[in-house]
């Protein structure tokens, strides 16, 4: 099993969209960055991916979510009408990906980038680098369990 991170501005999807959803599983789309469509190609069943909220009032990690499908082409590249229409992509030859997303917790309460800063095992995190705009970063099983412990000192989560 891998480990990701995702940021989503929640007016777009937020954490409780996916967890309202039909089954609580969503499309995971409209990525359109070379690496982070790369990550979505390698993301597997199972995998377990923290939601970040960005460009919010409560920006920070909110939950976990998992992949329930694996990546496919998207479908939006090919929707003129669609805000991630890519008329250089086609059916034979797609450029971007998306995968599905299952709801597996919301967290009591934000995990804020301050608090992220603290812990040792994120010192060499991309997403407390500045400048980073990536929407889906990997994060290695000891940075995971790391977030994980924070939460559930901060009575953010229950382990």
């Amino acid at each position: 099993m891998a480990y990701w991170l995702m940021k989503t501005e929640p007016a777009e999807c937020s954490i409780d969209d996916i967890a309202g959803a039909p089954d609580q599983t969503m499309r995971w789309d409209g990525v359109r960055n070379y690496q982070a469509r790369n990550f979505i190609r390698t993301m597997a069943l199972g995998d377990q991916i923290f939601l970040y909220h960005s460009s919010c009032a409560h920006i920070g990690i909110v939950g976990i979510v998992e992949v329930s499908k694996s990546a496919y082409p998207d479908p939006c590249q090919y929707d003129p009408s669609s805000a991630y229409f890519d008329p250089k992509s086609n059916a034979e030859n797609p450029r971007w990906d998306a995968v599905d997303v299952r709801f597996i917790d919301k967290f009591n309460a934000v995990i804020r980038l301050d608090q992220l800063r603290q812990l040792s095992a994120l010192a060499e995190q991309p997403l407390l680098r500045k400048g980073n705009r990536l929407s889906v970063i990997p994060f290695s099983a000891e940075q995971w369990h790391a977030v994980l412990q924070l939460a559930a000192a901060e009575n953010i989560i229950r382990l």
